[in-house]
């Protein structure tokens, strides 16, 4: 049985500070919710960690060398700098990247030492591919965490359970084949990345889904999930399905974002097995409809983990 403890949450100030803030990105979202999380977490259930520099020996674990070492150099092209977007860009990028791989894994140290749940305030890059970026991902967090799970004993089967409105077709082509992890995609059918890749379970739904539908499809994935065996869930829970995301096709509430979660969060005590959280996608005008239903997120995470 898994010990409970205060929920571990890794935040740096470059999550935002890393970005131009002229950027076409809600650049403030991360230093906003870490000022709202610290505001409301009276009781002492989350406890927000620095998080480290991920290694390129970590980094590499998934991505071609070549990328790698074009990205840390500051040497990318302008094509490939153009298709992960973020510009313009700043040197603190790349210090911020690896925080933010960095605050995945130590997330995953947390939730492999007896930890049920644990976060991380950025990340859930699942549009960056083995030798290139895309749609705001530079490196897949998913993915080196996966990789690096899997070297670990006990762990011989992951769920990477996407539940962003945008299909993680990153993490689907990086692990095609790979039997060890099982990759779930929850998605707008029309939205981007308009090519799509395979993940082993794809659901994609029509413009305007709203909270009855998607709450009921969840329940099936969830329960047809509860047939198999993992030994490590990583939950990509970006909140871009919201109604009033500048990005999103779908139209849940934040209540019905709040039973999303829930029920994740419900399904992971019944299967008994440690979850990890990336905060995803969320760009809603206002911008507050975001931070607040990312906060719901980590409090819900929370009160699971305690």
């Amino acid at each position: 049985m898994i010990s409970m403890a205060s929920f571990p949450l890794y935040y740096h100030p470059l999550y935002s500070d890393g970005l131009d803030r002229t950027a076409r990105f809600p650049v403030d979202r991360y230093r906003l919710l870490a000022q709202r999380l610290k505001k409301m977490d009276t009781s002492g259930q989350i406890t927000v960690k620095e998080p480290r520099l991920a290694t390129r020996e970590e980094i590499l674990l998934v991505h071609d060398e070549l990328y790698v070492e074009n990205f840390l150099n500051g040497s990318l092209g302008e094509k490939e700098v153009r298709r992960i977007g973020l510009r313009p860009w700043k040197k603190e990028i790349i210090p911020r990247t690896l925080r933010l791989v960095g605050g995945a894994l130590e997330g995953l140290d947390d939730v492999l030492t007896g930890i049920p749940l644990a976060g991380n305030m950025a990340g859930g890059t699942h549009h960056a591919f083995r030798r290139e970026g895309s749609g705001y991902c530079i490196f897949n967090d998913l993915a080196v965490c996966a990789e690096s799970a899997l070297v670990r004993p006990g762990i011989a089967r992951i769920l990477i359970l996407d539940l962003d409105v945008h299909q993680g077709d990153g993490t689907a082509e990086i692990f095609t084949g790979d039997k060890r992890v099982f990759t779930v995609s929850l998605h707008a059918e029309n939205n981007f990345p308009f090519r799509k890749k395979k993940s082993d379970l794809d659901i994609g739904f029509e413009n305007g889904t709203g909270d009855e539908e998607y709450l009921k499809v969840l329940d099936g994935v969830l329960d047809d999930l509860s047939s198999e065996n993992f030994d490590l869930v990583l939950f990509q829970a970006g909140v871009d399905g919201l109604e009033s995301d500048a990005l999103g096709l779908l139209t849940l509430s934040r209540e019905g974002m709040r039973e999303r979660n829930k029920k994740v969060f419900d399904w992971r005590r019944k299967i008994d097995r440690p979850l990890l959280v990336f905060m995803g996608g969320g760009y809603a005008k206002p911008i507050d409809d975001t931070v607040d239903a990312f906060c719901d997120l980590f409090v819900a995470a929370a009160k699971e983990s305690c």
